[in-house]
């Protein structure tokens, strides 16, 4: 059975349900009903990266959007190090969530950063139960250093370093740092305060450092690379549809990256103002895109 927790704030009018997947609690939105509509976030963010987009859908579908493990309001796993939080664990979380709260068919994702991986996986495995997958700055591809932003390719090989458990786990550059200049409009107090909430202690950062170790760059690490490699080619050759909201001016989904998602059949292209965290630039311009598109879906 699933529990349910009080609205936090007055700013995300959905409470969270709680759920136990491989022996912790996840935590997750889920409002609307019919066909299930998931929603992914990705680092260092949680389900409140959505809050302006799910008014738009959820009359649409049963709107499920999770925190992942060890992030927004779930519960961290016990004893984190190096590869606690790899890709591997948050799949594996992801699979079994969404079995338990009963997304079996005519899913559509939407998806953003990590959760883009994640929901490409999990979709490239399960293609006869995904109805469309929507996405903005995703990963869509194994990256060379040079597809990265050139202003953050210092901080990520860093972070990808022996030197990345200082400016990660004790001084929080990615929620401190890297969240709110990744925002065009700026990140108003109280979303900076809620993804900040659930790392305030130095153990549960651990989450906001393995996900950059785990982007695969100049293919490493091989396991993920493999991974993206086998959903990137499902993407290319998949006729299920696909909504790429093209973020202006974008960050990660760019240059070779975005000339090659513009190849995958079935896609339609929107453009919306943003960097790297779209939901919070333009939240209701990918609400209305979403809301167009979902009933044009088979």
């Amino acid at each position: 059975m699933a529990d349910q927790s009080d609205v936090v704030s007055p700013l995300d009018p959905f409470p969270r349900q709680r759920v136990t997947v491989r022996g912790t609690e996840m935590a997750y939105v889920d409002v609307g009903q019919g066909d299930p509509i998931v929603l992914l976030h990705g680092n260092p963010t949680s389900s409140y990266l959505w809050r302006n987009v799910v008014p738009h859908v959820q009359h649409l579908g049963r709107c499920i959007a999770p925190d992942l493990v060890g992030m927004g309001e779930s519960g961290k796993l016990p004893g984190p190090q190096r590869g606690t939080y790899s890709y591997a664990t948050h799949a594996a979380h992801l699979d079994d969530f969404l079995e338990a709260v009963g997304v079996q068919r005519r899913v559509t994702f939407v998806l953003h950063d990590w959760g883009s991986a994640l929901g490409f996986d999990w979709a490239s495995r399960h293609p006869e139960a995904v109805r469309g997958v929507a996405f903005t700055e995703a990963i869509v591809g194994p990256f060379t250093w040079a597809d990265w932003p050139a202003d953050a390719r210092g901080i990520f090989r860093t972070m990808r370093g022996d030197d990345g458990e200082t400016v990660v786990l004790d001084k929080n550059v990615f929620v401190e740092r890297i969240l709110p200049a990744s925002v065009l409009r700026g990140l108003d107090p109280e979303a900076h305060e809620r993804y900040r909430q659930p790392f305030r202690e130095r153990e549960d950062r651990w989450p906001t450092l393995e996900w950059p170790r785990q982007l695969p760059i100049e293919n490493v690490p091989p396991l993920v690379r493999d991974v993206v490699s086998r959903y990137g080619h499902w993407l290319r050759t998949s006729a299920v549809p696909k909504l790429f909201i093209d973020a202006d001016p974008g960050s990660i989904l760019v240059g070779r990256q975005r000339a090659l998602v513009r190849k995958w059949p079935s896609l339609t292209e929107v453009t919306v103002r943003g960097s790297h965290f779209v939901p919070e630039d333009s939240p209701h311009d990918i609400g209305r895109a979403l809301a167009e598109w979902i009933p044009t879906l088979p």
